[in-house]
């Protein structure tokens, strides 16, 4: 797959990135957006740090070859367990005038802004959650601030297999939900720690106490992203703005096709890539 321009490289173990992609786009229409899956070995949330991080350096160095100046990582999971370290450890030696940034940082520097309790509630994957990205990264910011977080192992499966608007989805909704809102009655803010989350958000409204607020990633993303880029126009300026988006996955583009447009919200076009 070759391409004439320099885009946004976007990257998910599978779809949920899709869901930060829609915000990237609708905040920063202009650009040009390189989009990659790596369905093929989703999901993430439960494998080991150095498993994440071998996966996502791999993603990064293709998006990287792929004309990349800049690339996100739409996944919780390769932000909590790779951006650390291919930030300090491998981008000098790729490409030092490219960046790699993250979900995790956005999200932890405004979170404080929105509790009046100052109790928030972070819901995620296991791998998220272990490796207490938020809880760091948060008190980096808002140190008066308490950081509650559950595990949410069913949840992405139910997305993925289109059981999120079934009626089974409301026990595991409910449950999780429950368990975090009992680790603190002042919990006030709750946090989507997982781009597939948000599919789920009409059923999190049913069950969370009156008064509590429910954020999603995607529009928090799109708007740090956009005052980045008006921070740091050296990178900016290297950015193609074809207005396109491209897709890739490394499963069977028939499959993706098919489940990205539930998260995607429109239908795409994918290609099929190897990731060494």
């Amino acid at each position: 797959m070759e391409l004439n321009a320099a885009p946004i490289g976007v990257f998910d173990s599978g779809y949920g990135g899709l869901t930060v992609l829609k915000e990237l786009e609708k905040a920063m229409p202009g650009y040009d957006y390189l989009y990659l899956g790596d369905n093929a070995r989703a999901p993430y949330g439960t494998r080991s740090f150095d498993t994440v991080y071998e996966y996502t350096l791999q993603a990064v160095k293709w998006l990287f070859d792929k004309g990349c100046p800049l690339v996100i990582l739409a996944c919780n999971t390769a932000s909590a367990r790779a951006l650390r370290s291919i930030q300090q450890n491998d981008l000098s030696g790729m490409d030092p005038s490219k960046r790699v940034l993250g979900v995790i940082r956005p999200t932890a520097e405004i979170a404080g802004k929105f509790t009046n309790t100052g109790s928030i509630g972070i819901l995620g994957t296991e791998g998220t959650v272990t490796s207490h990205s938020y809880i760091l990264e948060l008190q980096k910011f808002f140190p008066e601030v308490k950081v509650y977080q559950e595990a949410c192992p069913m949840w992405v499966p139910l997305v993925e297999n289109h059981e999120h608007d079934k009626p089974g989805a409301d026990y595991f909704v409910r449950q999780h939900i429950d368990r975090l809102t009992q680790q603190c009655a002042d919990i006030d803010a709750i946090f989507l720690a997982c781009t597939h989350y948000p599919l789920l958000l009409d059923k999190i409204m049913r069950y969370i106490p009156e008064g509590m607020q429910v954020f999603s990633q995607g529009s928090i993303v799109a708007d740090s992203l956009k005052q980045y880029l008006e921070r740091h126009p050296e990178i900016q300026s290297r950015l193609s703005t074809g207005s396109n988006c491209y897709f890739t996955t490394t499963d069977r583009a028939e499959t993706f096709d098919r489940q990205a447009a539930v998260f995607y919200g429109k239908s795409v076009a994918s290609h099929r890539i190897e990731l060494l």
